[in-house]
């Protein structure tokens, strides 16, 4: 996992993009975190990454709109493995 980057409010969503990027949302003690892999299995635009990330945090789902939120996002790698006990390799989204 790289270092999370703080995004502007006035980079989000369009500065988050989908396959690539881990989020993190957090205002004081709450804070929610989805892997880059989620929305590409769920079918979720930013958007909807963004609202699903505030309800892993235990806030509403347009929390990422208020002020006091913070938002990152960060990069991994997605490795997998073909079968139980077998081969492991890289995953692209």
């Amino acid at each position: 996992m790289t270092e999370p980057e703080e995004l502007p409010k006035s980079r989000v969503p369009d500065d988050i993009k989908v396959g690539r990027d881990g989020l993190i949302v957090e205002k004081g003690h709450l804070r929610g975190l989805l892997l880059p892999q989620v929305p590409v299995r769920e079918g979720w635009d930013a958007e909807e990454f963004l609202r699903h990330t505030c309800l892993k945090a235990g806030m509403g789902p347009d929390c990422w709109r208020e002020k006091g939120v913070r938002i990152y996002r960060f990069t991994t790698e997605v490795w997998e493995e073909v079968k139980p006990w077998g081969e492991v390799r890289k995953v692209n989204l």
